[in-house]
C-alpha cells in the first residue's frame, strides 16, 4: 500500500517555501502521493526523509530507456489501467526479430530496413523501434557488431549465455542495448553484465511468481532498469499476465513487478501475428517483438499504437489557417473543414485523389470532427465566416464560392448571410470519400 499524502507530509520540512513550485508542503505531499511530482523537486528535504519516501516518490512502473540519441526507446512510467482515466504516455515499442545466422548481406539489409520503416499518418511519422537480434555463439557476436554499426534503431540482444552476451556487449554496449534475458539459472551473471555496461536487462520467469523472484534477484545484484517477460506465449496467457503485472504495479505497488514488459507475437501466419500484437499493444506490453515485415502488418500495428496512445482528452489537431492542397490558383475550389487531424488529412488525401488543387479553410474546433464541432457550436456559420474573412480568402480566388461539408448543410443559408451575400455556399458530399467525384462533376470555378 502506498503512503498517503499525510504520511508523506510528516516527512517534509513544512516550511511552505514554495521552492518546489507548489504553494504548500501539504499540497506537494498530495502531488507526491498521486505520482504527479518527484521528491527531488524539494530542495530542503532531509536525507532521512529521502530514504523514507523513496518508495512513495518512485513511479509504480519504472521508466526504462533502451538505446541512445534521437531513436532511443522509452517504455514504462504508466500510471493508469485504463486510458480514459488519464492517458497512456510511452507508446509500445515495436521490435522486429533478426536471425544472426543470416548471410551478412541479408543480415545487413534486414537491419537497415527495420530502421528505415516510416509511415506518415495524420501529420505524424510512425516508425519501428528496435532490432531484436537472436542467435548463438560467434555468429551472434559478429551480428551484434554489425547491428551496432548499421542499425538506426536500438538493439535487443537475445542470447542467454552470459559468456556470449559479454562478448557481444564489448562491441555494442555504447548503444545501450536491452540484454535478453536473465532467468533463474543465469540471473546473477546477466545482472552483473547489465550493471557493468549500464544496460537495461530483461528478466524472464516461468510464471508470475518466478518472474518476481528473478526480478528481485536482479535488482539485488545491481540491475536497476528491468524489462519483464512472464514467459507466457499463448495469447490468452499473455493477456492474463500482462493485466496481472499492470495491476500488481499500479494497485499494489508491488516493486518486483513495477517495470515495463516485453512480449512475443507469433502465430501460424502474418495475420495471426498481427492480431496478437495488436492485442498486446492495447494491454499492456511495453515492447512487442514480431517476425514479419509485410508493409500491411507494420502499418496496421503502428496505426493501432498511435490510436491507443493518443491522449483521449487532447485530440490530434493541426493549426487553423488556409491550406494549399496541390498548387491552387484563382480558379481553384475553396473548401472548409475542422482542425481535427484525422478529418483534415482525410480531406487532403481525397482532394489529392481528385487531381484538382484546392484551398482549404481549416477552422479551429479544438481538434473535434465536423459533426462533433457543429453540435458543440464550435463550427457555426458565424465562426466559418469570420475565418474566411480573417484569412482573406477573397484575395486568393476570383470566384466567390465556398464548399462546406454535407453533414452541416443546415449552415448554408446562415453562412451566406454572414458573408454578406458575396459568397455562394455550396454543400459538398457528406463523406470525404465523395470529394473526388464531387469536384470532378460539380465544380465550376
Amino acid at each position: 500500500m502506498g503512503l498517503t499524502g499525510l504520511d508523506i507530509f510528516k516527512q517534509l520540512p513544512k516550511t511552505n517555501c514554495s521552492d518546489c513550485g507548489v504553494p504548500t508542503c501539504l499540497a506537494f505531499a498530495m502531488k507526491l502521493a498521486q505520482k504527479q511530482a518527484s521528491l527531488d523537486q524539494c530542495p530542503h528535504v532531509s536525507e532521512e526523509a529521502k530514504e523514507a519516501l523513496s518508495g512513495a516518490s518512485a513511479p509504480p512502473i519504472k521508466l526504462v530507456t533502451i538505446g541512445t540519441g534521437e531513436r532511443k526507446l522509452e517504455v514504462g512510467n504508466e500510471t493508469v489501467l485504463f486510458r480514459h482515466e488519464e492517458t497512456f504516455y510511452h507508446p509500445t515499442g515495436i521490435a522486429v526479430s533478426v536471425d544472426a545466422g543470416l548471410p551478412e548481406d541479408q543480415l545487413a539489409a534486414r537491419i537497415k530496413a527495420i530502421g528505415e520503416v516510416a509511415f506518415e499518418r495524420v501529420g505524424q511519422t510512425l516508425t519501428l523501434n528496435a532490432v531484436a537480434l537472436q542467435g548463438e555463439g560467434e555468429a551472434f557476436v559478429k551480428a551484434a557488431a554489425l547491428a551496432a554499426e548499421q542499425s538506426a534503431a536500438p538493439l535487443i540482444l537475445m542470447n542467454e549465455d552470459p559468456a556470449v552476451m559479454g562478448e557481444a556487449l564489448k562491441v555494442c554496449a555504447e548503444k545501450r542495448p536491452l540484454i535478453y534475458a536473465a532467468t533463474a539459472e543465469n540471473v546473477d551473471a546477466m545482472a552483473g553484465l547489465a550493471k557493468e555496461h549500464n544496460c537495461p536487462l530483461a528478466v524472464r520467469g516461468s510464471d508470475l511468481s518466478s518472474l518476481a523472484d528473478v526480478s528481485a534477484k536482479a535488482q539485488a545484484a545491481g540491475a536497476t532498469d528491468l524489462i519483464l517477460d512472464s514467459g507466457a506465449r499463448k495469447p490468452v496467457d499473455v493477456l492474463e499476465n500482462e493485466t496481472a503485472i499492470r495491476r500488481a504495479a499500479l494497485k499494489r505497488r508491488f516493486r518486483p513487478l513495477g517495470f515495463p514488459t516485453i512480449v512475443f507475437a507469433g502465430g501460424a501466419d502474418a495475420l495471426e501475428e498481427t492480431q496478437q500484437a495488436a492485442v498486446y499493444i492495447a494491454k499492456y506490453a511495453g515492447i512487442v517483438v514480431i517476425d514479419n515485415m509485410d508493409p500491411w502488418e507494420l502499418l496496421t500495428l503502428v496505426t493501432v499504437r498511435q490510436n491507443i496512445y493518443t491522449d483521449p482528452q487532447k485530440p490530434i489537431q493541426i493549426e487553423e489557417g488556409l491550406y494549399e492542397i496541390g498548387s491552387p490558383d484563382e480558379n481553384s475550389p475553396v473548401m472548409v473543414t475542422t482542425n481535427f487531424s484525422l478529418t483534415y488529412f482525410t480531406v487532403e488525401g481525397d482532394v489529392e485523389a481528385s487531381r484538382m488543387p484546392a484551398w482549404v479553410v481549416v477552422v479551429d474546433t479544438e481538434g473535434t470532427s465536423v459533426l462533433t464541432a457543429w453540435a458543440a457550436e464550435k463550427f457555426t456559420a458565424e465562426i466559418i465566416a469570420e475565418k474566411v474573412k480573417a484569412l482573406d480568402v477573397a484575395s486568393k480566388v476570383k470566384h466567390r464560392k465556398v464548399i462546406i461539408p454535407g453533414h452541416v448543410a443546415v449552415l448554408s443559408g446562415k453562412l451566406e448571410e454572414e458573408l454578406s451575400q458575396e459568397w455562394k455556399v455550396i454543400v459538398g458530399p457528406r463523406e470525404s470519400s465523395g470529394i473526388p467525384s464531387f469536384l470532378r462533376t460539380s465544380w465550376e470555378g
